[in-house]
């Protein structure tokens, strides 16, 4: 086995891969590829569309040297079935191409989300093992993709090893699904609004509920863990920090900032924030942050959906720690660091107390 390592992240500019392209390139072992597009310079990228096989097999031509594969590419669709299909067949067209370059995989580090044990369709029995939550019935993306992964890993392409984190915490802007930024804006409109912070989501979610969060940095880590370690070799770990309520991070988060904290008020963030793009305007006009439209800056839905989920979110870390992999987090920590530098990158104001 080759020395040189050479690693293709592809979904590079999404929460997961920017962490992956950033943490690679700090490494300083590997050389990076980015697919389709990154903002840590000096990285390679490739303009990929991967939903069309031949274009995909086109692009890949040069990168006939990839040793190693991070998948975090990810096109949602409404329907079940038509996103199954599209995500499955935008795996297979990168595996095609790689294999048409010549290129010799040793392993390809996968990622899926709590969605895999069903979670979108109702409540579901925690805690959540590898091994022992069997499938549910009907068409789940991640089913077709870790199928592929096997049935090529079988007849001798390459390894495997696929990573289940759950609500990735990063600091990119323009992510549908950064619930930092969902609590980081939300926290500067109470505040310029002059409101406490309110938890905006169900009470019983708020009080009651287990949930858990997995930060971009530390996923990463991993994954450089599971693309190399031999104990990481054709298996699917989760990877999620240490269960909470809301009720206690969100008096962290108020604390850190320097912010009230009151009593939750529910309502939906998907209705109601985007009345205060005025409000955020001038906001981002006073604190000179960078120029993205406030309806591309939050995913305001998927704040409804993580602060309304009442029933627990756990995912066992036995398997993991077992195989290998121990360094711990502290969830909240992970959060409010990530506040900071999406405060740092000019996305949401700087929060005094959170000033460096």
């Amino acid at each position: 086995m080759t020395d040189s390592k050479v690693a293709l992240v592809v979904g590079a500019s999404g929460i997961i891969g920017h962490a992956l392209v950033e943490t690679l390139v700090q490494d300083g072992s590997w050389s990076v590829r980015a697919l389709r597009r990154t903002l840590v310079p000096d990285v390679e990228t490739l303009d990929v569309d991967l939903t069309d096989a031949i274009a995909t097999r086109d692009a890949l031509a040069a990168a006939g040297d990839t040793t190693h594969v991070f998948y975090a590419a990810l096109k949602p669709n409404g329907n079940l079935g038509r996103e199954a299909e599209i995500n499955g067949a935008m795996l297979r067209n990168l595996l095609d191409g790689l294999k048409a370059a010549g290129a010799k995989l040793q392993r390809v580090v996968h990622y899926q989300g709590a969605k895999v044990y069903g979670v979108h369709l109702g409540p579901s029995t925690a805690p959540f093992y590898e091994d022992e939550t069997p499938r549910h019935l009907g068409p789940n993306f991640y089913y077709d993709q870790e199928d592929l992964l096997r049935e090529r890993g079988e007849r001798g392409d390459f390894e495997w090893s696929i990573l289940r984190p759950d609500v990735v915490v990063g600091d990119i802007a323009g992510n549908p699904m950064n619930i930092a930024l969902v609590i980081g804006a939300f926290a500067a409109l109470s505040q310029e609004t002059g409101v406490p912070l309110r938890f905006p989501g169900s009470v019983r979610t708020y009080r009651e509920v287990l949930a858990q969060l997995t930060d971009a940095r530390w996923l990463a880590r991993a994954s450089l863990w599971a693309a190399l370690d031999p104990a990481a070799r054709n298996q699917a770990f989760n990877l999620v920090g240490e269960p909470f309520r809301w009720e206690r991070i969100w008096h962290k988060v108020g604390e850190a900032l320097g912010l009230e904290v009151a009593e939750p008020l529910p309502f939906s963030l998907g209705q109601q924030m985007p009345e205060m793009a005025g409000v955020w305007q001038r906001i981002a006009e006073r604190h000179g942050l960078e120029p993205i439209p406030f309806d591309k800056l939050v995913g305001w839905p998927f704040g409804d959906f993580i602060f309304n989920t009442e029933f627990d979110m756990v995912s066992d870390m036995g398997k993991i720690r077992r195989a290998g992999f121990t360094e711990a987090v502290s969830t909240e920590d992970c959060l409010i660091a990530a506040l900071r530098r999406l405060g740092e990158k000019g996305y949401i104001p700087t929060f005094a107390n959170l000033q460096p």
